[in-house]
């Protein structure tokens, strides 16, 4: 437990997609340098880990890196370290792997792109009070459908009453959307594949293994993949 009384006082926060469901905004800026409710994206991110007291963020980059290194390496809190991924776009997996030197045991992880309203506690307490290092390799915030907006698909994982996490079946609908926020401990990340990978290779060892867990989010999250959702957005983030 760190001093702030969460798992972790550090979030990777996953900046280096190319952003192509946003456009035509992202042609002249990368996604998370996106406005929403007056700010970029990532500032909406970052805003949240220090509200939260989270100390170090991890940002990783590559479409339009020195853009959006430029926006986020002088910032005090939480104190920015660059994942350079410059070279070559390395998917959620790989990225984790290059930024692994950075990250303590266990560290938060979290999309640039990812904007909610808090319930009862920050989604970070959410995962703190379920996180259980001898039984978890990652542990997945996860939504209801009624608490995600501008969401229009199938859902991504069963839970059960242990919070254990199993995928959605083909042709089935799953009651829990993953919100992109979880907390990883380094034991997901062994006998990684080199390269180029999605995190989801991960996950589904962690699956077979029965250590990939869900925690249910107690606030309102919201979808910003496409420029159509931002407007909803910007008037779900008025009304509070």
């Amino acid at each position: 437990m760190s001093a702030n009384g969460l798992a972790s006082d550090t979030a990777m926060v996953m900046a280096a997609g190319m952003g192509k469901r946003m456009r035509p905004l992202t042609v002249s800026q990368p996604k998370p340098m996106v406005r929403v409710a007056g700010k970029p994206l990532i500032d909406h991110a970052l805003d949240r880990l220090a509200e939260s007291g989270i100390e170090r963020a991890v940002v990783n980059v590559h479409y339009m890196a020195d853009a959006l290194e430029a926006h986020v390496i002088d910032r005090a809190i939480p104190k920015v370290t660059i994942s350079d991924e410059r070279d070559a776009l390395l998917e959620t997996g790989g990225g984790l792997i290059r930024a692994q030197a950075h990250l303590p045991d266990p560290f938060f992880c979290l999309n640039a792109d990812n904007i909610w309203l808090d319930g009862p506690r920050d989604a970070f307490r959410d995962l703190t009070s379920c996180w259980n290092p001898e039984k978890m390799d990652a542990l997945l915030l996860v939504v209801s459908h009624v608490r995600a907006a501008n969401f229009s698909g199938a859902g991504d994982f069963y839970m059960d009453a242990a919070g254990q996490l199993s995928r959605r079946k083909p042709g089935r609908i799953a009651p829990f959307i993953y919100t992109g926020i979880q907390l990883i401990s380094h034991r997901l990340l062994r006998d990684a594949p080199q390269g180029k990978f999605s995190t989801n290779v991960l996950w589904n060892r962690a699956i077979e293994e029965g250590r990939l867990f869900g925690a249910s989010f107690t606030g309102q999250w919201y979808e910003v993949g496409t420029p159509e959702a931002i407007g909803p957005t910007e008037e779900a983030l008025k009304r509070g």
